[in-house]
Parts: structure tokens; sequence; C-alpha cells
């Protein structure tokens, strides 16, 4: 399912590194409206938070879900209740958050809903620490993957998120995301087809950010879109890191937004100061991922 290959066998309850079972686990469905204009739109992004990961970011703001794995499971069939829930709220697109340890169970659902009346975009939000063959898995049934592509440099990956070979792995998958996607294809500023890789650059690290963004631009040019995130704040166990343990400065943000300019990348998001705030961070109270009545 990821490239751990923990060989566990979930259907007699094993669980590998990201601790996730046989069955989805989700820990919010709402209408979030703080993505970028092309993901959100006016309504407001449909968007499915799943609960676990299978990386160990020591500085993640939804650490309640990821790490300390809090959500409740659900059968498919209740999945695909949920996808078409979310289209019956009018939001703009359907977003899977963090989805990669469920990807079976998405796609079966996914099919499901599809058959259905399920008509919305579905955006795959992943931390691009992805196999190909679980792109694979989810390419029939998404439309735009949404990769956050977070380090350049091997030591930075398994120091703050615990993942070997993260920039071999992810570079190779954002490349078979393009490959199942295409170039960007937008209707009405809505984003509807294609790849938009964020990238949030972190304290200290901007020299690595810019190896990211010179990776992304010698790859695929403009048929991609890029989201430069300055919205980093410490959270977790950043606190107790002394290179974390602050935000971003003004020169670090502006020195990745330079070089992005300097290449000649168009099709870029940026963020304004105040990002960098936790009253963006979403509150995960189980919302609507029951029926109504429970």
């Amino acid at each position: 399912m990821c490239p751990r290959q923990c060989k566990v066998k979930r259907e007699n309850g094993e669980t590998g590194f990201c601790r996730a079972g046989n069955k989805a686990k989700v820990a919010l469905v709402s209408v979030h409206k703080w993505e970028e204009p092309c993901i959100s739109g006016k309504n407001g992004a449909g968007t499915v938070f799943f609960s676990n990961c299978n990386m160990r970011c020591i500085f993640c703001q939804n650490y309640a879900i990821s790490a300390l794995g809090y959500g409740i499971t659900v059968d498919t069939g209740r999945l695909a209740e949920i996808f078409l829930e979310q289209q019956a709220r009018g939001v703009e697109c359907l977003e899977l958050v963090t989805p990669t340890q469920y990807a079976a169970v998405i796609a079966a659902a996914l099919k499901t809903a599809r058959a259905a009346g399920l008509k919305l975009t579905v955006v795959c939000n992943t931390n691009a620490y992805e196999t190909i063959e679980t792109i694979k898995m989810l390419a029939p049934y998404v439309n735009v993957f949404l990769p956050d592509m977070k380090y350049w440099d091997e030591t930075i990956a398994r120091k703050y998120s615990q993942a070997p070979n993260y920039a071999a792995t992810a570079t190779a998958a954002i490349r078979a995301m393009y490959e199942a996607a295409g170039p960007a294809v937008m209707a009405g500023n809505m984003l509807k087809k294609g790849v938009l890789v964020r990238h949030l650059i972190l304290p200290w690290q901007y020299k690595d950010s810019i190896k990211i963004v010179e990776w992304l631009w010698k790859t695929f040019g403009d048929n991609i879109y890029l989201s430069l995130m300055n919205q980093y704040t410490p959270a977790y166990k950043a606190a107790e890191i002394p290179q974390l343990n602050r935000k971003l400065t003004t020169f670090e943000y502006q020195k990745v937004i330079d070089a992005a300019l300097d290449l000649g990348i168009k099709n870029c998001f940026v963020q304004e100061r105040a990002s960098s705030s936790k009253r963006f961070i979403p509150e995960f109270n189980g919302d609507n991922v029951l029926p109504t009545g429970h």
C-alpha cells in the first residue's frame, strides 16, 4: 500500500507503521474554504480527513489524527455515502486528505459512489510518499492529484518524518500522478484535471525548498501548478527541536518565491503572512462521519 512495504495482514488485525486497519477511519467530513482558490473555489472543498499516516512528521498540524489516530471506523458502503453527502452540500470538489493507507477501500467506495451519481471532481491530497501501484489503483477515480512534496534532502526526511528514500519515492510518485492525470486543465478558475504540487517551506530549509522547485520546473514546466506555503507553525513535537520551534521568516519565504520567479514559473500560488496561524487547523471532532442521528 505504501513504500514501507510492511507486509502486515490487516485482515488478521495486524497493523504496520501507519497503524491503519482494513476499514477506513475518518476523523472529519467538512467544507473547507481555505485551500488553494482553484480547489476551494466559491463553495469550498468537500474534505474527508482520514486517520493515521504512513509518515511521522514531528511538526504535523494534524497530529491528532495522523499520529494519535483519532477517528471513526466506517465500512465501504458508509464511505461511499459520505462522498455523495459531500456532493449534496454543493461543494466544488471531493478532497480526500491523506488517503494512502486506505487506498483500496477508497477506490472501492469511489466506484460505488460514481455508480450512484457522484460527479464531483475528486482531489487526492497526499504526502507524496506513495507507490506507483497505489497511484494506479486510485487513478481511474481521481481527477486531480494534490501531493505535498516535503523534502529533497534524505537526512532531513529521516530526521523530521521518519521517511527513508523520500525524495526518490516522491519524485517517482509525482511523475506517475502526472502520467495519470496529464497537464493541468482549468475551467472557470477551478482545477478540473492535473497535478498541483504543494510545498511547505520549513525554518532553515529554504535551500532544500529551492531544489524541489527547480526539479518541478525542469520536469514539468508550467504543465502543473505549484503552491508555495508559508503557513508553518510549530506543532506536535516541533517545540522540542530548536530548528523547528519558530515560524518561517519573510526572508526565507521570499528566497523560494524569487527562485520560482527567476526560473519563469507562472502557475504558482503563494500565501500571505497571516496564513501561519493555528486558527486554520481544522477541529477534528468526527463531524458528519456517521449518519444523521448517530
